[in-house]
């Protein structure tokens, strides 16, 4: 929903002839989680008019474009803008993870993003510039109509795309694929109009364990599972990483006391496991990786359940029935997913 009509295609002209100038204080690259907290934190304490692009059509970044059944690592109280609570706080009361705080949904979080969006706008502090392409020299581009748009040389300039994380869904597979093997982005599982004999995982992070958990829980075999860790994840125990005061204080005295005693990074990380703070798939295999996203043990077991575990570094090139991996090779089935 772009705010402004300053600058509006004459009637029938094929082109723009000139960038239309947007009065602001601020303009905000990236309306994701970032850039929303910022102009959200920034416009209820400063009198100022915030200019927020993003290539996207609406807010919430890369939800927008997450695979269905993601949810929230973390409790919902941990994620938003500070002037709109995400979800109401309570506790779940059915299923594994009974007692914790909720998890919001893909679909939840991308409803929750636009709610905020519309609330900023009506303060009339926020113009928002959907599908556009930021060009640099404090000026962008609209995607749709192809008008150009420019702010004054005084306004400030965030970029809170900068740190965006790569979206599977839209990144180009980092390795070579053959002709006939089927290579998906985990986004396409939930198309699938037939099963083949073996599903084959490829990474050792959030996205990865969603997916061998997703597939689990919805009646694939483990040993249907073939999956590619090039490294082992240090991983965070969601019982300890909870809103409740008592939880949270708990779980920095834990870290704290196992830093205290900590000579090494290992030594840190193996203080925090035995403490509960921290959690590993394999007790034989010490993590050499540690992006730290959030687990609960009923995910732990699913995950611990694959034994057909490939440990040669990260795939390069995909054959039918081998996987060409960074040292060394992995049969695999030909019909392999």
């Amino acid at each position: 929903m772009a705010l402004s009509n300053r600058g509006q295609r004459a009637r029938g002209a094929a082109t723009w002839s000139q960038p239309a100038t947007i009065e602001a204080d601020y303009l905000v690259v990236g309306a994701g989680a970032a850039g929303m907290a910022f102009v959200d934190a920034l416009v209820h304490y400063a009198e100022v008019h915030v200019a927020l692009i993003d290539r996207r059509h609406s807010a919430g970044g890369h939800w927008l474009d997450a695979y269905p059944f993601v949810r929230l690592h973390q409790a919902s109280e941990f994620y938003g803008v500070v002037s709109t609570p995400l979800g109401n706080g309570e506790l779940q009361t059915s299923g594994p993870e009974a007692g914790m705080h909720q998890r919001a949904s893909a679909p939840e979080i991308v409803a929750y993003y636009a709610q905020v969006l519309e609330l900023l706008v009506a303060r009339g502090q926020v113009s928002f510039f959907p599908n556009s392409e930021y060009i640099g020299g404090r000026r962008w581009t609209s995607r749709l109509s192809g008008q150009d748009f420019v702010v004054p040389g005084s306004c400030r300039v965030v970029n809170a795309h900068y740190l965006a994380p790569d979206i599977p869904a839209r990144t180009p597979v980092p390795f070579g694929v053959a002709e006939g093997v089927h290579s998906i982005p985990v986004n396409d599982l939930v198309e699938l109009s037939e099963s083949p004999s073996q599903f084959v995982v490829v990474g050792s992070g959030k996205t990865a364990t969603d997916a061998i958990v997703w597939l689990v829980g919805n009646g694939v075999q483990v040993d249907s599972v073939c999956w590619v860790r090039p490294r082992d994840p240090w991983m965070f125990n969601r019982a300890a990483v909870q809103p409740d005061p008592t939880i949270n204080l708990r779980t920095a005295a834990d870290i704290l006391e196992a830093a205290s005693g900590a000579t090494t990074p290992n030594d840190l990380f193996l203080g925090m496991e035995e403490a509960g703070v921290m959690m590993r798939i394999d007790p034989q295999v010490r993590p050499s990786m540690a992006k730290t996203p959030t687990l609960a043990h009923w995910e732990l077991d699913r995950l611990k359940a694959i034994e057909n575990v490939v440990r040669l570094g990260h795939v390069r090139h995909v054959e039918p029935g081998r996987l060409v991996c960074a040292e060394g090779d992995a049969a695999i089935a030909r019909d392999a997913l």
